[in-house]
């Protein structure tokens, strides 16, 4: 008979596992009992400034129109104002704002003008923490887009599509191309190869990788605590409901002008947006990873939004020239994300670990690169960071740093609760108090 060592390496070989303190004798060897995640989700465009910012100072803060659907979580985060992009600003480059903020938001280094393959940015500040603690989850980090990965082309004045269509960067030269697909978000997550023929075989056949691990499955949760068993009952019944979203997507998959839709991605944007917040929540959950980044569009997209009544391309609204049905429509899709993001931030706070849930051991910095999109301005930029920080974030304010300070500031300050070690990050000039 196989030790409970032998065993539970054996089923964590098939599928991740929420982390079970009794099972593990308290924690994961070699690793906290509630470890700490960061998470950067993307927002691209610009807001409607007037009617995303909110008013007022400190804890007495009220929301905002656009922010409202958040008012609920008013103690799970705060609102940061007065961070900057410098390095998004043309500094003598001419044009390229939107290709220029999305290679500067996590590195604050100014990228090189080129639309060829001698692209040069900075590593960014996801990819100095996976190089530092990486090496503790199955996936040192995870990179994830609801746009198809690019890196080459000419896409903004110049500038080449790998600016554009990447948050993380490896190296001064080499992004980290994000999954858009959530089928192969999955497969990586579960330790699976989309390649090989067995996973092909049980694709195929529609069947749930937690099939594989159905007898040993029960022989745990016979082993398990009362709680422990109603963890790995919640996580299974989690896993089961995104698989089958998954499947139901390709079942159903649709196919765009000039573009083949991937297996595994849902028809609508909604939906491919809540399925990436739901492979990022397991991801989460599992420990198969602590560090993503989720780019909900490029910036630039000229996606449009029918289910919030909106018919326009988005970049287009963004340049508003102060035309007050544009800025309406613009509300309404600053108020869509900050709904989904609610979504994706009341499930994090619904699944309980330790002693609080998987929100209070989190960090999740939404926000963009541009603040007004008609002026493609990168100062005084739209940031939410969510989560307790394990208990070192002061949640439930307004936080208004002085104008200018770099944005990299608050990569460094996350960083060091990160356990990570960051002297600079680009143009940082210290650490903020959040």
């Amino acid at each position: 008979m196989h030790s409970r060592r032998t065993f539970l390496r054996s089923l964590a070989s098939t599928i991740a596992l929420p982390m079970l303190e009794p099972l593990y004798g308290g924690a994961k060897p070699g690793i906290a009992a509630n470890p700490l995640r960061l998470a950067y989700v993307y927002l691209p465009n610009g807001v409607n400034t007037k009617l995303w910012f909110p008013e007022g100072r400190g804890k007495s803060f009220k929301f905002s129109s656009s922010l409202e659907p958040l008012q609920e979580l008013r103690d799970d985060l705060q609102i940061i104002t007065g961070l900057t992009l410098d390095k998004a600003r043309a500094n003598g480059d001419g044009a390229g704002d939107h290709a220029r903020a999305n290679a500067t938001f996590l590195t604050g280094c100014q990228p090189k003008k080129t639309a060829g393959a001698d692209v040069r940015s900075g590593i960014s500040a996801d990819q100095i923490a996976a190089q530092q603690i990486g090496r503790l989850t199955r996936l040192p980090s995870l990179e994830l887009s609801t746009d198809e990965a690019r890196r080459s082309g000419n896409c903004d004045s110049g500038y080449s599509c790998a600016y554009q269509y990447n948050l993380a960067w490896r190296s001064d030269t080499t992004p980290a191309p994000p999954m858009r697909d959530p089928r192969a978000v999955f497969e990586a997550l579960f330790g699976t190869n989309p390649q090989d023929a067995a996973t092909q075989n049980r694709i195929a056949r529609k069947k749930s990788v937690l099939d594989f691990v159905l007898n040993d499955a029960k022989r745990l949760e016979s082993r398990a605590t009362g709680a422990d068993r109603n963890k790995l009952d919640e996580y299974f019944t989690a896993v089961r409901e995104v698989e089958k979203r998954i499947e139901n997507a390709e079942h159903h998959r649709i196919e765009v002008p000039e573009i083949d839709v991937p297996n595994g991605v849902p028809a609508t944007y909604a939906e491919h947006i809540r399925t990436m917040y739901d492979m990022l929540h397991l991801a989460f959950q599992t420990d198969s990873t602590r560090i993503a980044t989720f780019l909900l569009a490029h910036d630039g997209s000229n996606r449009t939004f029918p289910d919030v009544g909106v018919n326009e391309a988005h970049h287009n609204l963004s340049h508003h020239q102060r035309d007050a049905r544009k800025l309406a429509q613009i509300a309404k899709i600053d108020r869509f994300y900050a709904t989904e993001l609610k979504r994706f931030l009341d499930k994090m706070k619904a699944t309980k670990e330790g002693a609080g849930n998987l929100l209070d051991h989190s960090m999740i910095v939404f926000g963009g690169g541009i603040s007004d999109g008609d002026r493609h301005n990168h100062d005084n930029l739209p940031i939410i960071l969510a989560g307790g920080g394990g208990g070192s974030l002061e949640r439930g304010r307004l936080n208004q740093v002085p104008n200018e300070t770099p944005l990299t500031n608050l990569h460094l300050a996350l960083l060091e609760r990160m356990n990570v070690k960051a002297e600079r990050i680009g143009d940082s000039t210290g650490k903020i108090n959040i």
